[in-house]
């Protein structure tokens, strides 16, 4: 049987990310992603439905989603679906969706890209840096 499992979505995020580490001393970072559909209803009336999703990323990925994003800020994040499922204080049985990012990047310019309290003058990189997991020097143009 074939399987596939594959997200692509663009939005903003709904708080600043947060980082931490796993025992292993792996950056974790979490972060929620607010991703807007807009429409015409058959009423000629605009309408609107927003999609909250929760996303994790891990390594240097986390690392540079916390250093340059927050609150706000928009992203285009690549990954896929992975499901947690926990027992919660009350006893209860609870579960949930979530993206995994595998690659992701920035949208806007450097000054949209830095954020209240986030240094923008890292923006500009480097041949050869890299951002998302992407080798800057990979780039063909």
């Amino acid at each position: 049987m074939a399987n596939f499992n594959k997200v692509f979505l663009m939005g903003n995020l709904t708080r600043d990310p947060q980082l931490s580490y796993l025992p292993s001393q792996t950056a974790v970072v979490d972060f929620g992603l607010a991703v807007n559909r807009r429409w015409t209803g058959q009423d000629g009336q605009q309408k609107e439905e927003v999609c909250f999703v929760d996303c994790v990323a891990f390594g240097k990925r986390a690392e540079t989603i916390n250093k340059y994003l927050s609150k706000g800020r928009a992203i285009f994040v690549e990954g896929r679906l992975t499901f947690d499922s926990w027992t919660a204080q009350d006893n209860t049985k609870r579960s949930k969706h979530k993206v995994t990012v595998e690659n992701f990047q920035f949208i806007g310019g450097p000054a949209e890209v830095g954020g209240e309290g986030r240094p923008s003058e890292a923006q500009p990189r480097e041949v050869g840096d890299q951002v998302g997991g992407v080798p800057g020097d990979d780039i063909p143009f």
